[in-house]
């Protein structure tokens, strides 16, 4: 059997991208309202920090109970825009992926239905099932945990970065020494989970189309009485299913806790540093608060970007893979 190859080693087309996005033509203005929302959650991210340190230093540290109350509703609103704008920002992305992959299944489709049946004797049927439902699928993940997603975390670190550098640069070094630990093991995981990821998809293709063309060819089988043969050859290809899976699971069994370790270590020295800042009278209370919540914030999205990426370029594999079907001029 003909088996899919594996694409681990592409980088991201921008060719392929360019092409997958003149499909939001008909959705501009949901697209652009997607990109604001981006810039909303970046935006806001840092604010409830920065307010719990203001509570704290201003009004919970002299006892002014009343401004604690017009805190404390403020703090309130805040968390519910916060919640808004996350849930319009989520229910956009989904909905724009989905209305996408629904136009390119459709084309998909329209042009197969158009091809030459020689097309179709020397292409896998279940890679072509594959194509239009699992690549797709995968296409989608480009707008809901690909391009938004990813720029959303860039621009939050910039804002967090800028917040915590302009209200102690010093506290912000001691709390960041551990990030170029974290950058390394993101970039080693980057690495490896996209090599299983694409050894995943390869594994589902070759799945979906031995099953397909020895139930549609069964009568062959028995024929020749091929049945313990293809068996153990289906058995084969089951195992290397199963194993590329069991890859991805042990990569993220690994770098996640990693990770946990990693930001636990900066707020530890975080709060090393910034008690003994306490102590000389050199850091407030509501500073430190609010560094051991902005540095939480800060690496989760570093923790994430990797995982991001590798979804995007998965995305991109599978867009190429159908848009490499969409390019095919052998019509009727």
């Amino acid at each position: 059997m003909d088996k899919e190859q594996n694409n681990s080693g592409e980088i991201i087309d921008m060719d392929v991208l360019r092409r997958v996005f003149q499909f939001v033509k008909p959705y501009k203005k949901r697209f652009y309202t997607l990109v604001v929302l981006t810039i909303l959650v970046a935006l806001l991210a840092p604010a409830l920090p920065f307010l719990v340190q203001k509570t704290i230093d201003n009004y919970i540290m002299p006892g002014d109970y009343q401004g604690l109350v017009y805190m404390s509703l403020f703090l309130v609103g805040l968390l519910v825009a916060q919640g808004i704008v996350q849930y319009s920002h989520t229910f956009l992305s989904g909905w724009l992926g989905q209305h996408v992959i629904r136009d390119i299944r459709i084309q998909l489709y329209r042009h197969l239905l158009n091809l030459r049946l020689k097309y179709f004797d020397r292409t896998p049927i279940g890679r072509l099932v594959t194509r239009n439902v699992s690549d797709i699928e995968t296409l989608s993940d480009i707008f809901s945990q690909g391009v938004a997603a990813i720029i959303g975390d860039l621009l939050q670190i910039v804002v967090i970065l800028s917040v915590m550098l302009y209200i102690d640069w010093k506290l912000t070094l001691v709390s960041l020494s551990t990030l170029p630990l974290l950058i390394l093991s993101t970039y080693v995981f980057k690495e490896k989970i996209k090599v299983a990821f694409n050894d995943v998809r390869n594994a589902v293709s070759n799945l979906n189309s031995f099953v397909q063309e020895h139930i549609s060819g069964m009568s062959i089988v028995q024929i020749f009485s091929s049945e313990k043969l293809e068996y153990d050859r289906f058995k084969e290809i089951n195992n290397e299913h199963k194993q590329a899976h069991l890859k991805s699971v042990m990569y993220y069994s690994i770098y996640f806790p990693v990770a946990e370790v990693i930001q636990a270590t900066g707020i530890g020295l975080l709060v090393w540093y910034g008690a003994r800042g306490v102590l000389h009278e050199e850091v407030t209370i509501g500073i430190l608060v609010a560094f051991i919540m902005y540095i939480n914030m800060f690496f989760r999205p570093i923790r994430q970007i990797a995982d991001r990426f590798n979804t995007l370029q998965l995305g991109i594999v599978s867009s190429s893979r159908i848009l490499k079907i969409l390019d095919n001029k052998e019509h009727i």
